[in-house]
């Protein structure tokens, strides 16, 4: 099955359940100060899990583009990615188990046609808080699923997102497919046994988590799924490689033509299924309106990591570097997914010069690195390149480990590579932490005072228009409860006067006591009456839109304060370049 078949199959069979299809959000969240990239299907639809209303309705369905960071490091085996995507549908205080449970077994055995003896689950089994979910076990019963195959699990598996984490939470219901031999199929699941695959979550958020030990119910239930493309289209296919897929094979074909080398020789499988991971990521996050730039910070500096990764390895596979590969890889992934976004076509020439500039730079790093690696062997006392050394080869200068091997090798050297792998842990970990920190926002973190961040951010917006110029438009926004980041179109630094007539003209909103009020129309009618939008792609037939006074009309999906005079005193803290044409402000409330 083709993975466009996947997802179209998805889409229509959940849209025959009463499900309007909704576009996928950036993978640059617009206004989630919780992540630099959207990393599930649910976290563009936070504000809406949380109860407000959404203007497609309480069905939803879509296929979502994520990306998350944490298991960069593991990216070259049969299974992990950067980017991803995600199919999803949601009850907004609709539908809730059964229909749900239901659905995703008809979908499985009906439309996609995979036998009920491949299939197995798990539930909550349950803890002194929250009972054992015994409901969801008796669905998947009554439609065939045997008891054997049923294993109730702890809140580490079966809970979400966790038990210590505020807010809407509750069991989740976890769907396995058995990728062996037809004659291996145990009766029985196993959940140590890797042959059984991940490939569907239905998270039922039935509690709110209030304070240490109370789990009060929700007053609107609401249903969360989600499927990776990647993971169901390689087990649809019989493939336990993710990359022996249809969705990899074009790229991996291109890259075993461009270097003559086979991708089972095992000497180049893993870098070419980090090349042909990394380049699909860096289409889609330098393929989106906010264009983002490779840099020092938050996404452009992900960006960056993906693009001088992937040169290292395609050295290791003897590419030249100064011809074109590059974009012959980008534009398979551009010609692939353009259908599904179409922001991928309108911003091809600048995918294209992301990865060009960038690689140019990464040869001057590369020849940095060396001069580097030449000044540590000449300060050298003894035969061993010691674990701090090594580590700023590779974080500073992006030496993978094996290459300062190699040129220590050359001059009878040896590379401290346990201390090496010691600090390359605690790097590992402090990312994961950070990772995880950054998605755990979701649904808890959005306070009182991010809201009112929000809320600034569109009369910012306004009063740069004002004060610069239409051409302003928002690029960009990450929020905290320290303070707010925005980035805007512009060409040139702003002068201190035009800060300052900035922050005075927002702070003259803010006295003005104007309305928030959260209005529901078609687009079309929203655009006619000037309201602005991110990335318009990203809404459906019905928007909400945020009117503040006279001053702001935005697209946005909130949450927003009621009124402007909830607003502290506006400081711009700081005005800066992010890259060509985009400069960045950022600014707090003052106590």
């Amino acid at each position: 099955m083709e993975k466009v078949d996947l997802k179209k199959k998805y889409l229509e069979f959940f849209k025959s359940k009463g499900h309007k299809v909704i576009p996928s959000s950036p993978i640059v969240p617009e206004n989630d100060p919780t992540v630099l990239f959207n990393t599930a299907g649910m976290q563009p639809l936070v504000p809406y899990l949380k109860g407000e209303t959404h203007p497609e309705g309480t069905r939803l369905t879509d296929v979502q583009k994520c990306f998350r960071t944490n298991d960069l490091e593991e990216v070259g085996d049969t299974t992990h990615h950067t980017f991803f995507e995600m199919l999803g549908n949601w009850s907004l205080g609709d539908y809730f188990k059964k229909e749900s449970i239901s659905w995703s077994f008809e979908f499985l055995t009906k439309v996609l046609n995979i036998p009920l003896n491949r299939l197995a689950v798990t539930v909550f089994k349950g803890n002194e808080i929250v009972k054992a979910d015994e409901e969801s076990a008796n669905i998947w019963k009554s439609l065939g699923i045997k008891e054997e195959r049923i294993a109730y699990l702890g809140e580490e598996d079966n809970w979400w997102p966790n038990m210590e984490m505020l807010g809407p939470c509750g069991p989740d219901t976890e769907i396995f497919y058995f990728r062996g031999k037809e004659e291996d199929i145990p009766e029985k699941y196993d959940p140590e046994d890797d042959r059984w695959v991940e490939i569907w979550n239905n998270v039922f958020m039935s509690n709110n988590h209030e304070e240490s030990t109370v789990f009060s119910p929700l007053k609107n239930k609401n249903v969360d799924t989600g499927m990776g493309v990647e993971r169901v289209v390689a087990v649809l296919e019989g493939k336990d490689d993710n990359y022996l897929s249809s969705i990899f094979t074009p790229i991996i074909s291109k890259l075993e033509e461009i270097t003559g080398y086979d991708y089972f020789d095992e000497r180049y499988t893993r870098a070419m299924r980090i090349i042909a991971d990394h380049i699909r990521a860096v289409v889609m996050i330098s393929g989106e309106d906010s264009a983002v730039k490779p840099s020092n910070t938050d996404q452009g500096y992900v960006l960056r990591r993906l693009i001088r990764r992937m040169i290292r390895y395609a050295k290791k596979l003897n590419i030249d570097i100064s011809s074109d590969w590059e974009e012959e890889l980008a534009n398979i992934v551009i010609d692939e997914y353009k259908g599904y976004y179409s922001e991928l076509e309108r911003n091809k020439l600048a995918i294209i010069q992301v990865l060009r500039d960038e690689k140019v730079k990464f040869s001057r790093t590369l020849e940095k690195g060396l001069k580097e690696f030449e000044k540590i062997v000449s300060n050298i006392s003894g035969n061993v390149i010691n674990k701090d050394e090594a580590f700023k080869l590779y974080d500073t200068y992006g030496f993978p480990i094996e290459l300062s091997q190699e040129l220590a090798k050359e001059r009878n050297l040896e590379v401290d590579i346990a201390g090496f792998k010691e600090k390359f842990a605690e790097h590992q970990e402090k990312s994961r932490q950070g990772a995880e920190g950054k998605f755990k926002g979701g649904l808890a973190c959005t306070g009182e005072i991010e809201t009112k961040y929000h809320t600034a951010t569109h009369l910012l917006n306004a009063a740069l228009k004002v004060v610069l110029g239409p051409h302003v438009h928002q690029k960009g926004s990450n929020i905290t409860a320290e303070r707010l980041r925005f980035d805007f179109s512009h060409p040139e630094k702003m002068t201190d006067e035009e800060k300052k007539k900035v922050e005075d003209l927002v702070n003259e909103y803010i006295n003005m006591s104007l309305p928030v009020e959260r209005l529901e129309m078609k687009k079309e009618d929203a655009l006619k009456l000037g309201a602005e939008a991110m990335f318009i792609d990203k809404y459906g037939d019905i928007v909400s839109v945020y009117k503040i006074g006279d001053v702001s009309l935005e697209f946005c999906g909130g949450p927003h304060v009621t009124n402007t005079k909830e607003l502290g005193k506006f400081k711009i803290i700081k005005e800066e370049a992010v890259s060509s044409g985009v400069r960045r402000i950022k600014a707090k409330f003052e106590e």
